[in-house]
């Protein structure tokens, strides 16, 4: 699943990098502001809403609680 030599984007990580773009610009929070909630870098929380990389259970619960949200609504919709 190449397209142009760049590697798909598996669906449940589109759709964790849907939900938490969707929460963080909710919150009008800007990739830096949610990152410096968290502890955790703008670079990987650029690379979560893209797709690109996968997350610990711990960075999610630190996401999820800097955006005042329960871990599921970071996951809703991933089967």
């Amino acid at each position: 699943m190449f397209a142009c030599g760049v590697p798909s984007v598996p669906k449940h990580r589109r759709i964790l990098g849907d939900n938490l773009r969707a929460f963080r610009k909710l919150r009008r929070f800007t990739q830096e502001n949610l990152a410096e909630r968290a502890g955790l870098s703008v670079v990987f929380l650029s690379l979560l809403e893209n797709g690109r990389r996968t997350a610990s259970f711990d960075s999610l619960v630190k996401i999820a609680k800097s955006l005042n949200i329960g871990l599921e609504d970071l996951v809703r919709g991933i089967k």
